[in-house]
């Protein structure tokens, strides 16, 4: 045993002895790199992986589930923000069964369960009532909370107070929802609309216009005003209101997008108001003109033409002084004939003129005066000059073209082009408040490329190693056969006669090599 230890000992030891110093650091760096991936998978294999618990909690929920999970020695993690509570994956089942055999998390909430504990025979009339609005709030909490993008909600409620006196003023109850939304979450109208209907139709006397939405950045929820409730029309109000926030609205969210692209959806902010002018002008025009307005002429519609000749004799004038009996007094008389003729040229012409009849009804608005707001971040946001003044001046360029498109050309008719730019305001500064989102990790994950590298990398050293060691043992092997039959030569000299017995003995080695070795073991054994 201990002679083949020395053995392996011995083999090793030449082996390492034998490799040069390229080869013997190829074998330690792949050693400890076999060694350093080995560790890593295991590493790997033995991290706990977390999952959600719970989720959406109050600070106070997280608190108490996490002294629970402690205090029984279970592993968890909290997020960064405390709504979060993280266990190990294969616990995650049988803990929510067990916290909700236990009651935990007990946030405090007042339900509609807590009506049969806390009722009794000495519950007032106010008491009741605030137990059911405590409820009422609490479920319309659960009801908003499963709507799409909502992560939390609070609802406070104001309910009318009962009076047995007659009043012309309704007893209206009114409801304001604060919402925290999900990071980058933009809700539709479609969602406002329901909340809001949601809400209306789960309170009693609760019209939708009592009702607040907002949200965690303060931001109010408004119902569209184009649709209408119970069927009542809008007011002239809200109607004219209403066509201003779409103009704005449209122009505001066409240079976002455009100014968007060109320097960041983030690196932008456009405000747009408006002033709206909604004087409408009916009138009628009943107008007359010619046909052909160089000469002032209408249209022959009927054309009539007299003409009347006469040639013959005419008659002398004088008489007879006095009047006979069958005279007429101060007639003139005929005395006698002359030669004469008579012509008359009579025409009827009826013209007919363009007749126009327009009933006008005007736009129902009118753009009078606009102003654009854009604030630009350059892209280095500590540095306001790293947003060069060429795109500042196309900026401007793209705002003043918006002014004069969008404001009637009567009104722009009669501006200059400092009139135009006293109505646009390019900022360039850094956006302070952004939120930041993380991007999801998506594909493979980057420490499988580079773990996929390093055994590549191994197998290749590998493979170069051995590959080498062939090589250099087919070398050994040539250079041994090339050398095996090659006799060191004696040194010429005068000839001996130890000489002369050593060369018998290598010719008697090389013909006879079985009496060589008799002749051999014979003198060992005489020694």
């Amino acid at each position: 045993m201990n002679d083949k230890l020395i053995n392996y000992k011995n083999k090793t030891t030449e082996f390492w002895q034998s490799r040069t110093k390229n080869q013997k650091g190829m074998l330690i760096g792949s050693v400890l790199l076999v060694l350093t991936l080995l560790l890593l998978f295991m590493w790997m294999g033995s991290r706990t992986s977390y999952v959600p618990l719970y989720s959406n909690l109050s600070v106070q929920e997280t608190g108490e589930i996490k002294a629970t999970l402690d205090s029984r020695g279970v592993a968890n993690e909290v997020s960064s923000d405390g709504t979060t509570i993280m266990v190990p994956e294969s616990m995650v089942d049988d803990l929510k069964v067990t916290l909700a055999a236990e009651g935990i998390p007990n946030s405090g909430r007042i339900d509609y369960s807590t009506f049969s504990d806390n009722m009794g025979f000495g519950t007032t009339d106010s008491e009741f009532q605030l137990l059911e609005r405590a409820a009422l709030q609490t479920s319309l909490e659960d009801l908003i909370r499963n709507i799409d993008g909502v992560q939390s909600s609070q609802v406070m409620l104001t309910m009318p107070e009962e009076s047995i006196w007659l009043s012309d003023d309704p007893n209206e109850a009114t409801a304001s929802v604060l919402l925290n939304l999900q990071a980058g979450y933009t809700m539709d109208e479609n969602q406002i609309r329901s909340m809001y209907h949601l809400v209306s139709r789960s309170v009693p006397n609760l019209p939708v216009e009592n009702i607040v939405i907002m949200d965690q950045m303060s931001r109010y929820l408004e119902l569209d005003d184009n649709s209408t409730t119970g069927g009542s029309s809008l007011s002239v109000y809200e109607q004219q209101r209403a066509i201003q926030r779409d103009i704005e609205k449209d122009i505001q969210r066409d240079l976002q997008q455009m100014l968007g692209t060109m320097m960041g959806p983030d690196k932008v902010l456009v405000s747009v108001t408006t002033d709206v002018d909604f004087t409408q002008e009916n009138r009628q025009e009943e107008l007359v003109e010619p046909v052909d307005e160089e000469n002032m002429e209408g249209i022959a519609v009927s054309v009539e033409r007299i003409t009347e000749t006469y040639e013959g004799t005419d008659l002398e004038d004088g008489g007879v002084v006095g009047a006979g009996e069958t005279d007429i007094p101060g007639y003139q008389g005929v005395v006698g004939a002359g030669q004469g003729d008579y012509e008359k040229i009579e025409e009827r012409i009826n013209n007919d003129v363009n007749r126009i009849s327009k009933e006008i009804v005007e736009s129902p608005y009118q753009i009078r005066d606009i102003g654009i707001q854009v604030m630009v971040e350059p892209p280095d946001p500590e540095d306001p000059l790293s947003l060069s003044q060429q795109s500042v001046n196309d900026i401007q360029q793209i705002l003043g073209q918006v002014v004069r498109t969008s404001i009637s050309s009567d009104v722009t008719a009669e501006w200059e082009e400092d009139d135009i730019n006293e109505r646009i305001y390019v900022s360039a500064q850094e956006f302070f408040g952004k939120a930041e989102f993380e991007e999801p990790a998506t594909g493979t994950p980057f420490w499988y490329y580079i773990v996929g590298a390093l055994v590549a990398v191994v197998i290749l050293l590998i493979f170069l190693l051995v590959r080498r060691n062939r090589t250099d043992d087919e070398e050994d092997m040539v250079v041994s056969e090339q050398t095996g039959y090659d006799m060191t030569p004696f040194d010429e000299g005068p000839e001996t006669e130890e000489k002369a017995r050593r060369k018998q003995l290598e010719q008697l080695a090389k013909d006879k090599p079985e009496e060589f070795s008799k002749l051999v073991r014979t003198w060992l054994s005489e020694d």
